[in-house]
């Protein structure tokens, strides 16, 4: 347990703007010290805080009701792989590209691959339901999630599906349910995820274009003629001018916007998909369209990809991320609408999306220090958030509500959707303890401590 203030510092947000401090935090190595923990702070009435890797982007981690922050980070044990089956069972602190490596030798992997898969753990990506470049063939986090042990508020031990056997249980999905609830349900403490073979042969293309929109008028077009790759992502301009000055000069120099687009199964397949993706994007604007020519070609450009956020430090020294998310046929209006938000408000704006499903994330480029400067960007990203709302989208597609899109709930959920979720939240945790606050606002219980 630490409880020294400084160390606590560590433990007062996630990737969100907001800070709250909490009283003490746990860092359990087991299902029954968790359990342990929910039952002494349910005697106490404290608030418990569910917390990963801390590479949320909403807020989702911060402790806002002061009381316990238990995090996982000590609950990194891969328990079970089971090759036979597709399957695997870890505890929440392990993290996302472990669970490949440690099945690559039996020819599986997880697959979703949100950027941070190098940091996040399970049980963050579980809690957001995360997504990633290879979700949009693929489906996000609930997809490939069989069942999961959890503790509920007050300390009691249950399982949810067949664990660790499957999702074949009848009844409610369950684990679908917790899938996304950003831990205010019940705490995670095993998951059994489903695994997949690797596909013999992959192709990769990056396709060249003159803007934004262009890319976005090629997006369309590859789904609307039945193609759906396993990857197509979008990179901008000012992302490439950011990666470049990081070292990955593999994305070229002098265009607007980049698609790169990743197709995959057994190899005829894989190569006449990869033809007919390069005929489509070249009918539909691409200035040129080149092919990885191995695979080392290929890692550089995926890690050029999600190492993207890391870059943007050579641009600006804080940057705020959306997540909407737009109907594909509505990319491009979207799209211009966020170019023209950056032109009247002064604003730097980098575009890296899953475009392939219609995940914005435009990344607004600021400097904290600037007086009032924070205070517009936050309205500039609202501004976002409407006008994907507006195409006919929603807030959120993978990084979840947490503190950030609480004020815009209404835009998405009537009062009765809401009141319905509300009354869910107390059948599982009557008391309000369970990551207290989120996602929906509203005053705390009397006893919570919130944190100065």
């Amino acid at each position: 347990m630490i409880s020294r203030p400084g160390a606590l510092a560590t433990y007062e947000n996630d990737g969100f703007l907001a800070k709250a401090r909490p009283l003490a935090v746990c860092l359990p190595t087991s299902t029954a010290q968790v359990a342990n923990v929910l039952r002494l702070a349910a005697a106490h009435e404290l608030p418990v805080t569910p917390r990963g890797a801390g590479t949320g982007l909403s807020g989702g981690a911060t402790p806002v009701g002061g009381g316990l922050v238990v995090a996982t980070s000590r609950m990194n044990r891969i328990l079970e792989i089971d090759p036979e089956n597709h399957r695997a069972v870890v505890q929440p602190g392990v993290v996302n590209l472990e669970v490949s490596k440690a099945t690559e030798p039996h020819g599986l992997y997880f697959v979703p691959d949100p950027s941070s898969q190098s940091a996040s753990t399970i049980g963050g990506n579980v809690a957001e339901n995360a997504g990633g470049p290879h979700c949009l063939a693929y489906g996000v986090t609930t997809n490939h999630i069989l069942a999961m042990e959890v503790v509920l508020a007050d300390g009691t031990v249950t399982m949810l599906g067949a664990f660790p056997g499957g999702a074949d249980a009848p009844g409610y999905d369950l684990p679908g349910l917790v899938t996304g609830s950003e831990g205010n349900l019940a705490f995670v403490t095993a998951v059994t995820v489903r695994l997949l073979t690797r596909a013999e042969a992959v192709r990769t293309l990056l396709a060249l274009f003159s803007s934004v929109q262009a890319a976005g008028v090629a997006t369309t077009a590859v789904i609307a003629a039945g193609v759906v790759p396993a990857a197509l992502e979008l990179i901008d301009g000012t992302a490439i001018g950011a990666l470049r000055q990081s070292g990955f000069t593999d994305y070229p120099a002098g265009v607007e916007a980049v698609l790169l687009v990743e197709v995959e199964g057994l190899e005829e397949h894989a190569a006449g998909e990869a033809t007919q993706v390069r005929s489509i994007l070249l009918e539909h604007g691409a200035q040129e369209v080149r092919l990885a020519a191995t695979a080392t070609e290929r890692a550089r450009l995926w890690a050029g990809r999600k190492s993207a956020l890391g870059a943007f430090g050579r641009l600006a020294p804080n940057y705020y991320i959306q997540d909407g998310v737009v109907p594909r046929s509505r990319l491009v209006e979207v799209l211009t609408q966020v170019q023209e938000i950056a032109r009247r408000e002064q604003l730097l704006i980098a575009n890296v999306f899953h475009a392939g499903d219609g995940n914005l994330h435009p990344t607004i480029l600021y400097d904290a220090r600037r007086p009032r400067l924070t205070e517009r960007v936050i309205e500039a990203g609202a501004e976002i958030l409407r006008c994907c709302v507006e195409a006919g989208g929603t807030l959120s597609g993978e990084h979840g509500v947490g503190l950030e899109k609480q004020a815009y709930l209404d835009w998405v959920l009537s009062p009765a959707d809401q009141a319905a979720q509300r009354t869910l939240k107390r059948v599982f945790d009557p008391a309000l303890r369970l990551n207290p606050g989120k996602p929906f606002s509203g005053p705390l219980p009397a006893r919570m401590n919130r944190a100065q």
